[in-house]
């Protein structure tokens, strides 16, 4: 079986409190953007699993990729589970923020439920999802949600975007989850994320933030200016996603912005 894991853009991302069990609490808006991996799960024809990949190098030893670790969750609860062939093409780029590999676990995870008939449920998905990473749960759900608490509590959200466009711009530049943690303080913001996308999208510019965004600006002057040029392009918002580096804007989709990007930086257009 082939699927397509699709990426995420976080519009707006308070994180709010640091846990006892290390974690963080945040709000956010989870919005789902076809840009996509592909993925093929099948049947081993021997007793051995195996995973191949190509495209964009994914670093580390193979029996560590979210997918392999997607099949060993699934074999320690179902150890009937047979062996299987795992490819992965990656396209989505890494530590940017879009949440590639957490879609590549999650949809690897709801795939081998499909070809095996494990009879997961989707809440029972949503654990395993959260046992690989605090974004993956999200794509189980796969649809437009505010998300508290790591990102697994999730309520359905009615974001019409459908006249705009969005304009995807990445920098190159693999931010680490940890060194973004560790350069923000938790603060309950006074206004949620989830009343101010209520509010018209021109008036999101002022008030809806991601509080990675800041220090990320400053490590990185790039990223500063990649956001300069999308709202001097017209954008109507923009904003980091996630952890960083890549930025969006939300554009009307009559315009048609030009960009002056370093070498390394990769751009993407999608319509809503």
């Amino acid at each position: 079986m082939i699927v397509f894991p699709n990426c995420k853009i976080n519009i707006g991302l308070n994180i709010v409190n640091k846990r006892i069990d290390g974690y963080h609490d945040l709000e956010t808006i989870f919005f789902p953007i076809q840009i996509n991996d592909i993925l093929e799960i099948l049947p081993s024809k021997t007793a051995e699993t195996s995973f191949t990949q190509t495209g964009l190098t994914v670093d580390g030893a193979v029996h560590n990729n979210i997918c392999m670790k997607a099949y060993q969750l699934l074999r320690n609860d179902f150890p009937t589970l047979p062996s299987i062939q795992m490819h992965l093409h990656k396209i989505i780029p890494m530590g940017a923020g879009l949440g590639g590999g957490s879609a590549d676990g999650s949809f690897a995870l709801q795939t081998m439920n499909e070809i095996f008939h494990l009879k997961i449920s989707n809440e029972q998905l949503i654990q395993y999802a959260l046992q690989l990473g605090s974004d993956c749960p999200f794509f189980i759900h796969n649809k437009p949600c505010f998300a508290t608490s790591r990102g697994e509590i999730m309520e359905p959200v009615e974001l019409d975007l459908k006249d705009y466009k969005i304009v995807l711009i990445n920098p190159g530049i693999h931010i680490s989850t940890a060194w973004a943690f560790s350069n923000i303080t938790p603060l309950k913001p006074e206004i949620s994320v989830r009343n101010i996308i209520e509010q018209p999208i021109k008036t999101w510019k002022k008030q809806l933030v991601n509080d990675f965004e800041a220090p990320a600006m400053l490590a990185f002057p790039v990223i500063a200016n990649i956001k300069h040029q999308l709202y001097n392009q017209g954008a109507v918002y923009a904003s980091m996603t996630g952890s960083g580096s890549t930025l969006y804007g939300i554009f009307e989709k009559s315009i048609n912005p030009q960009f002056q990007l370093a070498d390394g930086c990769s751009i993407f257009e999608v319509n809503l």
